[in-house]
């Protein structure tokens, strides 16, 4: 069997969503003797219109698969273009002689598309980065069966179902109720909305006098700690750290071996001899 081409606007779902779908849903479905043998001309011979024949067979299925993330605020379409990201990925992986259909296979592939795409787009700040953290994510809306916060017995349900730390819970649960907020103040914001916005109570101490004396302090007494340090060196050593670290062009290990008659191997310990001394008086 062989799919005819469907037009390229129906096949992107930020095009037209409806037709997209009317489209996805009209394609027929594989056999297993079908999908079998397409299966077999992508793993074996690299058969790319057998990859396409795939894809297409099996689009209405990462649509059902989206409509589970409705809930998160983005857009489905996006939601669907990245689930058929996954699903290209897993028609690349699939292996025929792994005994499963491909849809069992690709649904890991999927939902890990969609999951990345959540997660990166939920929040300007990211609310999940470990593994326990991204299971709480997609796990806690589901443990929650009503708006107010849990109390104890609820979190250590939620931690002793998902296998994590009550503590954990608690977090992820306040992570999920935060907004994000802009720093400056929007251009039509009335006077009382306006100096709640964090630009007028988040201090930015980059131009206090008494923050830059500080820092200038720090730089010359750095600076003057670095030159009484090197002084302290004998001349071979602090012309090796002058050449390797100061200059505009630094010279290399062979060519200060050459300079000194020794071999680069020597110029590197005499090198590394004369930082670990320079910390050492610099720490003092």
């Amino acid at each position: 069997m062989t799919m005819s081409l469907q037009p390229v606007q129906a096949l992107v779902p930020g095009a037209n969503l409806d037709a997209y779908m009317h489209t996805v849903n009209s394609l027929p479905l594989l056999s297993v003797e079908q999908e079998r043998g397409l299966a077999d001309r992508l793993f074996y011979h690299q058969d790319l219109d057998a990859a396409r024949q795939l894809v297409l067979a099996h689009l209405r299925f990462v649509v059902h698969i989206a409509r589970t993330y409705s809930g998160y605020g983005l857009a489905q379409a996006d939601l669907i273009q990245e689930g058929n990201v996954g699903l290209m990925k897993a028609v690349k992986r699939f292996n025929p002689e792994m005994g499963v259909r491909l849809v069992s296979f690709a649904v890991h592939w999927i939902r890990a598309e969609i999951h990345e795409f959540i997660l990166r787009n939920w929040r300007i700040v990211k609310v999940a980065t470990t593994k326990s953290q991204r299971k709480l994510f997609f796990n806690l809306r589901s443990q929650k069966k009503r708006l107010a916060w849990l109390n104890n017995d609820e979190v250590n349900a939620v931690a002793e179902t998902l296998g994590v730390d009550p503590k954990e819970v608690r977090e992820m649960e306040s992570r999920l109720t935060g907004q994000d907020m802009a720093f400056d103040p929007a251009t039509d914001a009335d006077d009382d909305s306006a100096y709640q916005s964090p630009a007028h109570y988040l201090e930015d101490s980059r131009y206090d006098p008494a923050r830059q004396l500080e820092d200038a302090d720090w730089s010359d007494s750095s600076s003057n700690n670095l030159h009484e340090a090197l002084e302290e060196l004998d001349e071979r050593s602090r012309d090796i750290l002058q050449q390797r670290w100061l200059a505009e062009d630094k010279a290399t290990l062979h060519e200060l071996a050459a300079k000194y008659h020794v071999s680069a191997e020597r110029i590197r310990q005499l090198e590394k001899n004369a930082l670990n001394k320079l910390k050492g008086s610099i720490q003092a």
